[in-house]
């Protein structure tokens, strides 16, 4: 399959810790593939400019106050992770597929995942 560049991207509601844990779980998974980061961003507003991330990805700000009530979301807000990736178009979904399983493991119990995540 032909490298090309391609974007992963991960609507989260995140703070910086939570960002910089998101990355961290992609540069791994990257590492284990032949692939390579061309560039990460965090956006905003969607390509467009039409809607914002705060817009498009309201429901995850829904989901970290209903799991974990009466806390103070701190710093969090819906932001949009873009990592483009110089790989093959299988290497990217197994890349995606690592990430999204990493960053809230399947599971026969109730848990919360650390960082809200849509994809």
């Amino acid at each position: 399959m032909p490298l090309r560049t391609r974007t992963l991207r991960l609507g989260l509601y995140a703070d910086a810790e939570g960002l910089a844990w998101t990355l961290g779980l992609v540069e791994d998974a990257v590492r284990a593939r032949s692939a390579r980061i061309a560039g990460t961003a965090v956006a905003h507003t969607l390509p467009g400019g039409h809607v914002t991330t705060a817009e498009m990805y309201d429901v995850l700000v829904d989901q970290w106050a209903w799991e974990h009530p009466g806390q103070d979301p701190g710093t969090r807000e819906a932001v949009e992770l873009r990592v483009r990736l110089v790989c093959s178009l299988r290497t990217w979904r197994a890349v995606r597929k690592t990430v999204l399983r990493t960053m809230c493991p399947p599971s026969t119990e109730p848990h919360v995942c650390r960082v809200p995540w849509f994809a």
